[in-house]
């Protein structure tokens, strides 16, 4: 299991230091980018220690809204061989893995129930099931450096995560939605589900997990287009 992680940790993990302190502090002449850039990393560091201190209220059963969940398309629909899946989880670790959906579904199941919101203005709520991304970090091991998390999907799609929030123990990668086997349309066979994101930042179809020690230029597809790159709830 992860070991708690201190206010220290959670700093250096964000970038934070005692010169992006004082460059944040210096004159406003630097210019609105500038600045943004200087409290880049303190926004992340303290961002990062809210989503650590506490998990999010969950919902009973009762509270599921079937219907409300939309099916959002980024490109064509993937069609995956289940028998064939893999998951690759590789980059700043001790031990690459590849894990089938039979690997997956062996692991300790985690159900819960939450809200789904979309930046386009609609929510659901909707029970996800499936493995804790923390227990597969833990089991691939991530090394010291690592920082940042990336989904590659099969469709194409790509999204970048702070390594603080994919270790949440409300983050999962699920294959269950609402009790019965996650259809195609909302990610089969393996999808991110987590309530501390909004949807764009819970991508589908994912077959790569990649940890790196720097944010890359691509950071989302959204993102790379102008949405906020943390996109915390």
């Amino acid at each position: 299991m992860f070991k708690p992680i201190s206010r220290r940790q959670w700093l250096q993990w964000s970038g934070f230091s005692s010169a992006s302190l004082l460059l944040s502090s210096c004159d406003s002449s630097l210019g609105s980018s500038e600045i943004g850039k200087a409290f880049e990393p303190l926004n992340q560091a303290t961002q990062t220690l809210l989503l650590s201190q506490k998990p999010v209220p969950e919902f009973p059963v009762s509270a599921i809204e079937p219907d409300k969940l939309l099916i959002n398309t980024f490109d064509q629909t993937p069609q995956i061989d289940p028998t064939r899946y893999r998951l690759h989880i590789e980059g700043e670790v001790n031990h690459p893995m590849q894990l089938s959906l039979a690997d997956l579904q062996a692991l300790p199941l985690t159900s819960m129930v939450i809200q789904h919101v979309c930046v386009e203005g609609w929510a659901a709520i909707v029970q996800w099931g499936g493995v804790r991304l923390r227990e597969l970090l833990r089991l691939a091991q991530p090394k010291p450096s690592a920082r940042y998390v990336y989904f590659k999907s099969a469709d194409g799609y790509y999204e970048s995560w702070d390594l603080a929030s994919a270790i949440h123990p409300q983050t999962l990668m699920a294959y269950q939605k609402n009790g019965q086997p996650l259809s195609v349309d909302n990610g089969a066979p393996l999808r991110l589900a987590s309530p501390i994101k909004l949807g764009y930042k819970q991508s589908k179809w994912v077959t790569q997990i990649m940890l790196t020690n720097q944010l890359m230029p691509t950071k989302g597809y959204w993102e790379d287009q102008g949405y906020e790159w943390f996109g915390g709830l």
